[in-house]
């Protein structure tokens, strides 16, 4: 059992970590507006200033998703980047870009969806009882 336990930690980690250093990279991008970031966003059809309001989010999202305790942060955090990155491929895909330009938030929700499936039971259990007990 504890070595299924210690699989877990590093499958949780790698995916945590992979999704911390693309959405901190992707982030600082859009807060500091580089000029690829505005101008892709004005493409999809969104004012510049998104990027800033984006890129705070994701840098957020991963601050609670890298930091101990806080379980109901951490599921907000998880589910705005679910959003942001479901909105991003559905934005391309509708604009008609490249198959490309959408497989990106794609593939990355897979791998915050994979970090989130991993996290440790007690990050989780809180939200879901919480759940359990509104219904």
């Amino acid at each position: 059992m504890k070595h299924i336990n210690t699989r877990k930690q590093i499958y949780y980690w790698v995916s945590t970590g992979a999704a911390a250093v693309a959405l901190t990279a992707i982030g600082v991008a859009d807060v500091v507006r580089v000029p690829a970031v505005v101008q892709g966003l004005t493409h999809l059809g969104y004012p510049a200033y998104v990027a800033t309001m984006l890129g705070v989010a994701k840098l957020l999202a991963v601050a609670a998703i890298v930091t101990p305790g806080h379980r109901r942060v951490k599921e907000w955090a998880y589910a705005g980047l679910s959003f942001v990155l479901t909105g991003a491929a559905i934005s391309h895909t509708v604009s008609g870009d490249p198959v490309g330009n959408i497989l990106v938030p794609v593939v990355l929700l897979a791998v915050v969806m994979a970090s989130w499936a991993q996290a440790p039971i007690a990050d989780r259990s809180h939200a879901h009882s919480a759940v359990r007990h509104a219904a």
